[in-house]
């Protein structure tokens, strides 16, 4: 037992550390706010066991990053069984938050009634596809919830480091140009495919120019879902001097057919990397958005440069 001045025993007492002075000191640990909205992240394309495991894989990573976060999954072509629809799991939880509050009232805690976004709707999208940023904001229209939808998680420095390790892991890029070792198959210039049109394919310019100061090559962007615009890009790189091309899927996976990859490396008479699925940065930038929507201010995303 303790007494007001010391454990009676004379063991010893744990005493708190001091935090330490300065801009070295470690930030306190940030945690979900108490009653703050659900991060929905809307996952588009069929679904299926690889594309849950790819967004449970990214919900995860976002809920290590923010302690307390409530992460949940919308498939914007799901089921009401094995595979939730955005607009039932919206509804879901805005049938939660009013059976808590209904339950504080009931138990005689002094409550205010819950107000603002039940949920903040991530798309799971590296660019901008208007077509599915249509129908994911229809689906948030139709669940009659309160509730805000942020942009898709491009254009990012993270996402071009995803990309070049993307690249390494197929033996198309350099993991680390410091060490100096060489790669045979690296490519001299990269074919950055992403879908959504005109759009789309601007705003993967912006991180292939970071894709390309990373590898030291040259990076062009091209449609998938358009007639001839990867065999364009292809033969305008051959055309500037690059002779071992390589296709890098600026996407995170569901949102396409695989075998548009197969086909778009087929026509532009290249290898093609793994799109970017559920890459750590993938989650960190999913979590910024819900953050960021929110007004609240958790660790920038860092990746893990390479050299």
């Amino acid at each position: 037992m303790s007494s007001p001045t010391g454990p009676a025993s004379g063991l010893p007492v744990r005493m708190p550390r001091p935090r330490q002075p300065g801009r070295h000191r470690r930030p306190e640990p940030l945690a979900a706010p108490e009653g703050a909205p659900a991060l929905v992240l809307a996952v588009p394309g069929t679904p299926g066991a690889p594309t849950r495991s790819l967004a449970e894989e990214v919900v995860s990573i976002a809920r290590s990053e923010l302690p307390g976060l409530d992460a949940r999954i919308g498939y914007l072509d799901g089921d009401e069984a094995e595979f939730p629809t955005l607009q039932a799991v919206l509804a879901h939880a805005s049938e939660e938050r009013a059976a808590r509050f209904e339950h504080a009232r009931a138990v005689g805690l002094d409550v205010k009634e819950p107000d603002g976004p039940v949920a903040v709707v991530v798309p799971l999208l590296a660019g901008p596809d208007g077509a599915l940023l249509r129908r994911i904001r229809q689906a948030v229209m139709d669940s009659r919830v309160a509730a805000d939808l942020t942009d898709v998680l491009g254009p990012h420095p993270l996402l071009a480091e995803a990309l070049h390790v993307r690249l390494s892991e197929a033996g198309l890029a350099r993991a680390d140009r410091a060490r100096l070792f060489t790669v045979a198959t690296a490519a001299d210039g990269i074919i950055l495919a992403s879908v959504g049109g005109d759009e789309a394919v601007q705003a993967a310019g912006i991180t292939g120019m970071l894709l390309a100061a990373r590898l030291a090559v040259p990076v062009m962007a091209a449609a998938l879902d358009q007639d001839g615009s990867i065999a364009a890009v292809a033969e305008q790189l051959r055309g500037s001097g690059s002779q071992q091309l390589a296709l890098a899927p600026y996407l995170i996976g569901p949102e396409i057919d695989p075998g548009l990859v197969e086909e778009a490396a087929k026509e532009a008479g290249c290898s093609a990397a793994e799109p970017l699925g559920p890459y750590p940065a993938i989650g960190k930038l999913a979590l910024a958005k819900y953050t960021t929507a929110l007004g609240i201010a958790p660790p920038q995303p860092q990746g893990t440069p390479v050299r």
